[in-house]
């Protein structure tokens, strides 16, 4: 019985499972399709974590690092396109540029994560690829990484700059009515690197709720208010119309009761989170459940958050919904010990029997 664990995807849950694997005397194998590992904060250029603000590149660096291991067999440009068997002889299959192998592990783990929302793909209220100077919070995270946030159309630094909360998130017409969990701290935390780039430019954050857990309230939410003058405004944007060069914000100040119309240079849409597509095509390859939303489902929360419809198949970071990275590293340690253990406890199963 192969004592080896699949981990697929090679971002930050899959890097960790795939330490942890080793570090308890496992062997992993890591597939990712792309040709280099680090996962969407990568793809994305992300520039500081929330909330302590460390360079997202660091992390991913030291966790990259942590795969360097002879007992980590490291895939890219990789994908899995086959499974059958069960917990303890899972057969995989899986196509590179080299062509296509099928290899024997006791378990898997996937750790395909997340993608995020495209705010043009159901709706133009926000007027995402209508207007240049409207952007994503993962559009301002490259150029806050560069160190150089301007206007996209015409490269000036912004006077003003707006975020607008829960932009594909807790939205029923949308069918994502849950919260995305992160996207409140990243704004306040972009917000904070904004007003350190541009002492003079004014930032305003327009929200449903503001939903700051555990430690981060104290960490980024006043700070942003408090040292760095950010002002949060409870209220609801319903358009964005191009009015002499700049945007023309429309909506509705909740908190006062009254109408909103405001002129900005930059308007940042904090986008939530969905399933990424490998989550839902290895979903199916591998005959797992996912949830309403088409995340991983989990039938054994809140006791068992890494376990998934199928015996032997576990699951860690936002491939099972919204995480942050503290989350993800955890549940990528508990995936990596359950992995191991439902391969060993077959074994000496196995052995019992035979006597």
């Amino acid at each position: 019985m192969p004592e080896t664990i699949l981990v697929i995807g090679g971002g930050p849950a899959g890097l960790e499972a795939a330490r942890s694997i080793a570090t308890i005397g496992g062997r992993a194998i890591l597939v990712e399709r792309r040709p280099v590992l680090g996962g969407t904060p990568d793809e994305s250029n992300y520039a500081a974590l929330t909330p302590r603000m460390g360079s997202a590149q660091d992390a991913l660096d030291i966790l990259r690092a942590g795969v360097v291991d002879p007992d980590i067999d490291v895939r890219v440009n990789t994908t899995v396109t086959g499974c059958s068997g069960t917990v303890g002889d899972f057969a995989v299959t899986l196509i590179s540029p080299t062509g296509e192998t099928t290899e024997s592990v006791g378990s898997i783990i996937v750790a395909t994560g997340f993608q995020h929302f495209d705010p043009g793909r159901e709706t133009q209220m926000y007027g995402y690829y209508e207007h240049a100077d409207v952007i994503t919070l993962p559009d301002a995270e490259k150029m806050l990484k560069e160190h150089h946030f301007v206007r996209p159309s015409n490269g000036e630094a912004p006077r003003n700059v707006a975020f607008i909360q829960c932009v594909g998130s807790r939205d029923r017409r949308l069918g994502n009515e849950y919260c995305s969990k992160v996207c409140c701290g990243v704004a306040s935390k972009e917000a904070i690197e904004i007003r350190r780039l541009l002492p003079d430019c004014k930032v305003y954050i327009f929200y449903i709720d503001m939903r700051m857990y555990g430690y981060w309230e104290n960490e980024i939410y006043w700070p942003a208010q408090e040292q760095y003058n950010v002002t949060y405004i409870r209220g609801i944007v319903t358009e964005i119309v191009a009015k002499d060069g700049r945007l023309l914000m429309k909506g509705e100040d909740t908190t006062m009761g009254r109408p909103l119309e405001v002129l900005m240079d930059v308007i940042v849409l904090s986008v939530g989170m969905e399933p990424s597509r490998g989550t839902r095509d290895v979903a199916g390859i591998l005959g797992i459940a996912q949830n309403k939303y088409g995340f991983i489902a989990l039938p054994g929360e809140p006791m068992d958050v890494v376990s998934t419809s199928v015996p032997g198949i576990f699951v860690a970071g936002a491939a099972a919904g919204p995480k942050d990275l503290e989350d993800t590293i955890g549940m990528a340690g508990a995936a990596a010990v359950r992995a191991v253990g439902a391969v060993r406890g077959g074994a000496r199963a196995g052995a019992a029997a035979a006597r």
